[in-house]
């Protein structure tokens, strides 16, 4: 008999993919895996929180009381205090989050690519026409 998975008009889910031992390894790249989901949980928690015009405006009042709220480490709060999109994803965040916080604080993608590349904003826009520029 033929398994569930080998009819395309079957509605059973594909059998799930294993990771390598130690999670997925992609070359240049950081894979967030449940290791870092859950190393960032506070990071992520935070930054969703800003969906909502009420937090956005509470993070705004007092960004230290808002970042007590959701039990940032001493390290993470100095992450955030910076502004350092790359050490935050470092730390777990998960960029979706991150894009949150960054237009709250006034660093949109484009603003929190240039930090992440160590760049004035100007030096990373003259970058976006580039051939293959991503």
């Amino acid at each position: 008999m033929n398994s569930p998975h080998s009819s395309p008009h079957s509605s059973a889910p594909p059998p799930a993919q294993q990771l390598p031992a130690g999670g997925a390894k992609i070359a240049d790249s950081d894979v967030f895996d449940l290791a870092m989901s859950w190393r960032g949980l506070r990071i992520n928690k935070m930054c969703n929180a800003l969906s909502m015009p009420q937090e956005r405006d509470a993070y705004k009042a007092d960004e230290e009381a808002f970042m007590a709220r959701f039990h940032l480490t001493d390290e993470e709060k100095n992450l955030v205090r910076a502004r350092d999109f790359g050490g935050l994803l470092a730390a777990g965040g998960n960029i979706y989050f991150l894009l949150k916080l960054g237009v709250v604080t006034g660093n949109g993608l484009y603003k929190m690519g240039a930090r992440m590349r160590g760049e004035s904003y100007e030096q990373f826009l003259a970058t976006r026409n580039d051939s293959g520029a991503t």
